[in-house]
């Protein structure tokens, strides 16, 4: 029986503070129907008076924050030692000491963790691929932690949030571009410290001129591995460590049955859903391996990865409210 067939005595409250941002609508759109779930709110004159978001979230089970980083940390100041499980979705926490990392998939004690923990940072969607690549190499000792690999990812422009949506939905904009060129980009911490690199990897980011999805590389060449890598013990690794996972699968090695005319690689077949789906190529000649992560930038890299934490503090099916892809 799902949550939302269920008749719920005590429901969990929640306040999603930031909720007519990007983020922010799309939690509230998969949690507004669900019976065992009550959504607070306050006015919309009041939705910038810190006293007033605080006194809410004081008396929420859990709190939601899409907001910028600075009102992130203002509300969090301001809740002090609260019981308010607080879920930020910004990045102001992502490497913060005291702070949860909401990737259930992880690690085998991560959902301990995350049911342990009354501060969760929700991940960055770059960072949710490039780590569910490179943190399961290295804890098998085929990727080497003292190395740079590098992380190439392309995201729909849903991805940047209001403005780059506006500038994408409202003028000629490139159908493609990347950015991030001064290689300081603000996920690039996480997926250092989440992933067990020693060093922070080399990432370069772009945006297409399309809404939703994404495609994260990693290419896995000499100088990054430990020793001689064959790609099938990358994919065995890889399958080896997200068997049984819901939301994380790992395609059959060298896979072309989910290409675009047995050649292309859309990033945005996964759009609406909390799936990820992770997947290895090789050319063995020239000891070449690249792996590639597929999810939907705004289901698994950000709202949908948030309703996922939710659901496991709060005791109902992962899957929740949640769509598998």
């Amino acid at each position: 029986m799902t949550a939302s067939n269920k008749t719920y005595a005590n429901r969990t409250k929640i306040f999603i503070d930031g909720q007519h941002g990007t983020t922010g609508l799309q939690i509230q759109d998969r949690l507004k129907d669900r019976a065992d779930i009550e959504l607070l709110e306050l006015p919309m004159a009041d939705r910038k008076d810190l006293a007033k978001r605080a006194e809410i979230a004081r008396a929420a089970d859990i709190a939601v924050l899409c907001l910028p980083d600075a009102a992130a940390k203002e509300l969090v100041a301001a809740l002090g030692d609260s019981d308010t499980v607080v879920i930020d979705a910004s990045t102001a926490f992502r490497v913060a000491d005291g702070w949860t990392y909401g990737f259930p998939e992880l690690a085998k004690d991560q959902r301990q963790k995350l049911l342990d923990s009354k501060r969760i940072s929700n991940p960055g969607c770059y960072p949710t691929g490039a780590i569910s690549l490179m943190r399961p190499l290295i804890d098998a000792g085929l990727l080497r932690a003292d190395s740079t690999p590098a992380v190439f990812g392309v995201s729909g422009y849903t991805g940047g949030g209001k403005e780059l949506i506006a500038v994408h939905e409202n003028t000629d904009v490139e159908p493609f571009g990347l950015y991030g060129m001064e290689l300081t980009h603000k996920h690039v911490p996480e997926m250092k410290k989440y992933s067990g690199l020693k060093h922070a990897p080399l990432f370069v980011p772009s945006v297409g001129h399309y809404a939703q999805g994404m495609l994260i590389v990693l290419p896995i060449t000499r100088d990054v591995t430990t020793k001689s890598v064959d790609a099938k013990d990358v994919q065995q690794v890889l399958a080896e460590r997200y068997e049984g996972e819901k939301f994380v699968t790992v395609r059959p090695f060298a896979d072309r049955s989910w290409l675009e005319r047995d050649r292309f690689l859309r990033a945005d077949r996964l759009i609406d859903t909390n799936s990820m789906e992770l997947a290895v190529y090789a050319n063995p000649a020239e000891e070449q391996i690249l792996a590639v992560a597929s999810l939907d930038n705004l289901g698994k890299g950000a709202s949908g990865a948030a309703v996922q934490t939710i659901n496991l503090k709060t005791g109902v099916d992962e899957a929740t409210g949640l769509r598998v892809g």
